[in-house]
């Protein structure tokens, strides 16, 4: 360790204090046979040996520096400005943790506070929070709020099999103690409509939960969906790219009573799959039942602008059994990563991305659908990923193209039966129409082999 703390004699001291003569004396409670396990540790070395080899071992990791990427299936490769950067490891905010004592912690609660501004312009909702560990934890929590709006009487919810398969999951893993029933997510259902969870809603549904674009990548517009549920009483919750929303409607325009996401695309790199950051957006009339801490704006008795946690009630270290939801931190790093990207790009800057992620995907997909064997599995409208049918397994033509240094796309067969041999393909402005070009010539020698 580069630092200790504490002298023998300090740590002395502190022994003394709880009652006991050495160390290891406080480890009696744990079991003989489990308290020293061997860890079967190499050799000590001193510290230019450790720098090399963990440099060795970093440089054994490929990113999407190295490599090409089409890969996404909710996480996507964009470029990340490098401010964004430089203003998360300022000392203030790097070590922050959530604000418990806000009146000393306003560059925090600011930074917070103007990243639900932005969230709730983005998706023209009224309200959001400072956000949640991932999107799938974002759509579970959606659940949660639902159920606890109808107090636990409703306990149908319909959710679209076009879902992204990790948030259907962790939704079932939130659910399954909470006696409810929730139908829509059959797997074999790959062609299933708007129309199709339309005619499953019923006067008991709760929630209905709808992917925007959804996990093959179509846009479908889920504004009569939505009116539908209404219509039964039930709650809609869209999660959505939030890449796309500046260019396409928005999940609030259509009356969603929910818009959750994953917020990776907002200025966080891939990071081996994290840390990544849920958003969630909801009407005011549910913000009593909205799961998460909200920051407010308001003056101190000086008439100065100063920030406040309006509400943090609803959570388990106030309400105990009786809280909405047991979320009780926040992603506070992301979501300033994702406030001061959304910032810097503006308004005008996060169209042209979401452009360029349109035009460029739907050049790759004219390109690769006119490759013999290959061909497009839908023919909805789509954003920036669409699902390419192959002629080969898509593990053995994503080796193949990993041997040209390409990244290729996601296996759909994984999670939908069927599906076998379809590649989820995503395209950011971070392809170049000429890696475009080189992934088609790669595949053209599939389709020759």
């Amino acid at each position: 360790m580069t630092y200790i703390p504490h002298s023998e004699a300090e740590r002395d001291a502190m022994l003394k204090a709880v009652g006991v003569d050495k160390m290891e004396d406080l480890f009696q409670a744990v079991p003989q046979a489990y308290r020293y396990p061997t860890l079967d540790l190499p050799p000590a070395m001193p510290e230019m040996e450790a720098a090399d080899l963990l440099d060795e071992l970093a440089a054994s990791n490929e990113t999407t520096r190295d490599l090409i990427s089409f890969l996404g299936a909710g996480a996507y490769n964009h470029y990340v400005p490098a401010v964004v950067d430089h203003v998360l490891r300022r000392g203030e905010f790097y070590t922050a943790y959530t604000p418990y004592q806000p009146e000393i912690s306003q560059g925090t609660l600011q930074a917070i506070f103007e990243y639900q501004s932005m969230i709730c312009a983005l998706t023209e909702m009224d309200v959001a929070n400072a956000s949640h560990y991932d999107g799938a934890t974002a759509v579970a929590e959606a659940f949660n709020m639902a159920f606890a709006q109808f107090r636990g009487k409703r306990r149908h919810f319909v959710m679209a099999a076009s879902l992204n398969p990790q948030y259907r999951a962790v939704v079932h893993t939130y659910m399954q103690s909470m006696g409810v029933e929730i139908v829509g997510d059959d797997v074999s259902q790959v062609t299933q409509t708007p129309a199709d969870l339309q005619a499953l809603i019923q006067d008991d549904t709760a929630l209905v939960v709808v992917q925007y674009p959804d996990f093959f990548g179509r846009v479908f517009d889920y504004t009569a969906l939505i009116e539908a549920a209404h219509e039964k009483g039930a709650l809609v919750c869209v999660a959505t790219n939030p890449m796309a929303l500046p260019l396409l409607k928005t999940p609030g325009a259509m009356g969603a009573d929910l818009v959750v996401g994953e917020g990776q695309p907002l200025g966080i790199p891939l990071s081996f799959g994290g840390p990544y950051l849920g958003f969630y957006a909801t009407r005011e009339k549910y913000i009593r039942k909205m799961a998460g801490r909200l920051v407010g704006e308001t003056v101190d008795d000086r008439g100065q602008r100063g920030f406040v946690l309006t509400l943090t009630a609803r959570e388990q270290h106030i309400k105990r059994e009786r809280a909405t939801s047991n979320i009780c931190s926040n992603q506070g790093l992301m979501a300033l990563a994702a406030g001061v990207y959304m910032s810097v790009m503006g308004k005008h800057g996060l169209r042209k991305v979401a452009e360029l992620n349109y035009h460029k995907a739907h050049y790759a997909a004219k390109v690769f659908s006119e490759i013999p064997g290959f061909s497009l599995r839908f023919n909805d409208p789509f954003f920036n990923e669409f699902t390419l049918v192959c002629p080969e397994t898509v593990q053995d033509i994503n080796t193949h193209l990993l041997e040209h240094n390409i990244i290729g796309g996601y296996d759909l067969g994984q999670d939908y039966p069927g599906l076998e041999n379809h590649m989820l393909v995503a395209v950011t402005e971070m392809n170049h129409r000429e890696e475009i070009d080189l992934m088609a010539d790669v595949l053209r020698e599939v389709a020759h082999d």
